[in-house]
């Protein structure tokens, strides 16, 4: 672990950072209260600080001061050392964001279990951000594909959309669903077919840029949003996809397996005027029609054409 030592005296600076390196700490040590703040405040700065209450430029308190102010995540476990030992002096310390205090001259032992006692809240400050972030990822993720889930990548379609207008750009939406997906969950069975299912997520998302957005629409469905691609290039863009699922078979537990995917894909420009519904019927209506085409194609939505809804006995 990083501990940052803030001594302006140096001897007394150099017996902390002995003392810490015997006990494997790996010490920044700074001589005043304001690089004492810059080391804290950089992105992978020290989690650990022993700030000596008296510095030069900016004492300990002020240092707990700035470090809380500008610091959020993650968290920073700081120490005062000083020779004030009065009740009054103690509040002052940690009211201003210290999270313990210790008398000088202090006794190694009694230094080493208060760094300890740190080091746990930072193990427990990490665990709980850790679950914050697993519960987050749950939330907007398909559990099977890890893709974006139907609600959180509708949601980025939509801001997409909304951004595009605004800067009058276009976005390319791309509605692709494998085919005879239902013959190979029968045949396989489901176990497969989540091999499957995950293995063309993973293909998705390496045939986008990472500005784009991948989810998943639904079963076998899945919507891509391509950022910032006009309508010359988007049925060069859907082709690619197209061809990064069909152009090898998938490999699973019950051998290779040939998988192709039918998109439908429709250009912002030509539906400024349009919902976020009407666009995704739009481009359904062009999925159907790349079925009915034989599977394995792209077929590029007709704003003029009025949404039906398909018949779904063709998917």
């Amino acid at each position: 672990m990083k501990i940052l030592v803030a001594e302006d005296e140096p001897v007394s600076r150099r017996l902390i950072e002995k003392a810490l390196k015997q006990a494997n700490y790996e010490v920044v040590a700074v001589e005043n209260g304001r690089l004492a703040v810059e080391q804290l405040c950089q992105p992978q700065g020290p989690r650990l600080a022993l700030l000596d209450w008296v510095m030069p430029e900016l004492d300990g308190p002020g240092v707990c001061g700035v470090v809380r102010r500008q610091r959020q995540q993650p968290y920073v476990y700081m120490i005062l050392l000083s020779s004030k030992e009065s009740k009054q002096d103690i509040v002052t310390g940690l009211e201003s964001g210290a999270d313990d205090y210790l008398v000088k001259p202090f006794d190694p032992e009694e230094l080493r279990a208060r760094l300890r006692t740190g080091l746990r809240v930072l193990q427990l400050e990490d665990k709980l951000v850790e679950a914050r972030e697993d519960m987050r990822f749950k939330a907007t993720h398909d559990p099977l594909t890890l893709l974006f889930n139907r609600g959180v990548i509708l949601d980025l379609l939509a801001r997409e959309l909304a951004r595009t207008r605004r800067q009058k750009g276009c976005t390319t939406l791309l509605l692709g669903d494998l085919d005879h997906f239902k013959e190979v969950n029968d045949t396989y069975g489901h176990v497969v077919g989540d091999e499957v299912l995950r293995e063309v997520a993973r293909r998705l998302v390496g045939a986008v840029r990472s500005y784009d957005f991948v989810g998943r629409y639904g079963g076998e469905e899945f919507l891509v949003v391509l950022n910032n691609c006009e309508a010359g290039a988007a049925l060069i863009r859907a082709e690619e996809i197209r061809e990064a699922i069909a152009g090898r078979p998938v490999k699973t537990t019950r051998g290779l397996l040939p998988v192709t995917m039918s998109l439908g894909a429709l250009t912002s420009q030509f539906v400024a005027d349009k919902t976020v519904e009407e666009i995704l019927q739009l481009a359904d209506l062009a999925l159907y029609e790349a079925k009915a085409a034989g599977r394995n194609c792209v077929k590029v939505a007709n704003p003029s054409v009025s949404a039906a809804t398909p018949d779904c006995s063709v998917r």
